[in-house]
């Protein structure tokens, strides 16, 4: 049996001089990782991922699901993906409205026949056929900086899990940069943001444009599976990020279990359990 291994982040978009909680965020993000590091232990990679990434969702603090980042039309467009590795299958929500949770939609499309539905046809799918009950995601808060016309967001979250039969999985949800023109497509329903394989699980975070350009998460994979090795694939990788400036960052777990994360930003928010070890940043 393997080590079951978890890893989220809540998103690389946030300014070391704005970021005065710190502490705060740390103890959510470990109460998300052991919530989720359960729900690992008693079932599957799949299932602890969309779980993980369902309650990043659910907190306001981060730009997925209810809070998130309005576009420049003051609606609320989120999109989400997940892929399971041991079957190569991926499944997402591009720019759906009025649905709190898109990760859900997303797990239930790795098993239609057309797995990426984007806008309407995505809230009819959630709605009528997932029961899902449609609820307005905007929040005070994210209605307040949308009207102060606030600084621009690339936070975005994540999870990769392995499980004790060895899968692999990773899941990623976002509500956009904010004040993005209504239309405009999040890479966090694409596998350059979101991919898993036998080999390794990548969840990217950053300026959506950037890592589409980049490929992050489906050039890591692909490196693990040409043997290169984790820590050394998001290495190479980051460096030529770095070398061309961009803004993004990344969480990845191979199938030995080992971790690897990096950004080219000032922080990066996230947390890794294996076992009773565990660690919560920045």
């Amino acid at each position: 049996m393997t080590q079951p291994v978890l890893i989220i982040q809540g998103g690389a978009g946030r300014n070391l001089k704005n970021f005065l909680r710190a502490g705060e965020i740390r103890k959510k993000i470990s109460r998300i990782l052991n919530l989720a590091y359960k729900k690992l232990l008693k079932t599957d990679a799949l299932e602890a991922v969309t779980y993980a990434v369902r309650l990043l969702e659910d907190d306001p603090e981060f730009n997925a699901g209810t809070g998130s980042q309005l576009q420049a039309d003051g609606k609320a467009r989120l999109s989400a993906s997940i892929m399971d590795g041991p079957s190569l299958r991926f499944a997402g929500v591009i720019n759906i409205e009025k649905i709190k949770n898109p990760i859900l939609v997303a797990r239930a499309l790795l098993k239609e026949r057309d797995r990426i539905l984007a806008g309407e046809g995505a809230f009819r799918y959630a709605v009528k056929k997932l029961g899902l009950k449609p609820t307005d995601t905007r929040t005070k808060e994210s209605t307040r900086r949308w009207k102060a016309l606030g600084p621009a967001s690339y936070d975005t979250v994540g999870a990769c899990a392995l499980d004790r039969q060895g899968n692999l999985a990773s899941a990623t949800s976002t509500g956009g940069r904010g004040l993005e023109r209504p239309g405009r497509v999040s890479d966090s329903a694409m596998p350059v943001a979101n991919y898993a394989s036998q080999y390794c699980a990548v969840s990217a975070t950053g300026i959506g444009e950037e890592i589409i350009d980049e490929g992050v998460a489906l050039k890591i994979a692909t490196r693990v599976q040409d043997r290169v090795g984790l820590e050394k694939a998001f290495k190479k990788t980051f460096d030529e990020i770095r070398s061309r400036a961009r803004r993004l960052g990344a969480i990845g777990l191979d199938s030995r279990g080992n971790i690897a994360l990096d950004t080219t930003t000032e922080l990066l928010i996230f947390g890794w359990r294996k076992g009773r070890k565990e660690r919560a940043g920045p």
